[in-house]
């Protein structure tokens, strides 16, 4: 067994540590592209009812609730991904630390210190991280389906 001051570091755990970091780069991808849907999808539904209101208040009242349940449905099951993916990405890097005590660097497991421990010049005392930041948007966007639905009710 190598210890971390060795420099020769055994193959299979070398080859180990490099499927994971690249299997928690490809489920960072994936979420880009999960939000990137949700983004899209919800600015356009919107759109459709911002400039919709007019035709949406001349419908029966289960109309535009309708399309504003589908728009909190989307930003919950939005919000509920990122949750699962932050979730899943603390797990893998979890497994990548643990095989950083095994390489002669702990790449992965530094730079979270350092995060942890150096405040961004500007901003509060602590890292803000990705996942807490980015499930800030479906929340908006739940807010402003319920918002554009009491517009459609009083227009």
């Amino acid at each position: 067994m190598t210890t971390p001051s060795e420099p020769n570091v055994r193959p299979e755990i070398l080859e180990l540590y490099q499927l994971a970091v690249e299997m928690a780069d490809r489920v960072s991808a994936r979420r880009g592209t999960a939000n990137a849907f949700f983004l899209s999808v919800q600015s356009a539904l919107v759109t459709l009812v911002g400039f919709g209101i007019p035709k949406l208040s001349e419908s029966p009242w289960w109309v535009p609730l309708a399309v504003a349940l589908a728009g909190v449905t989307l930003s919950a099951a939005w919000w509920m991904q990122l949750r699962s993916y932050r979730d899943l990405n603390t797990a893998k890097f979890a497994v990548i630390i643990k095989l950083e005590d095994r390489l002669p660097v702990k790449l992965f497991a530094d730079e979270w210190e350092t995060l942890k421990r150096d405040p961004i010049p500007g901003w509060r005392k602590r890292y803000a991280e990705l996942g807490t930041s980015e499930r800030i948007v479906p929340v908006v966007f739940a807010v402003a389906h319920l918002i554009l639905f009491v517009g459609t009710l009083s227009a």
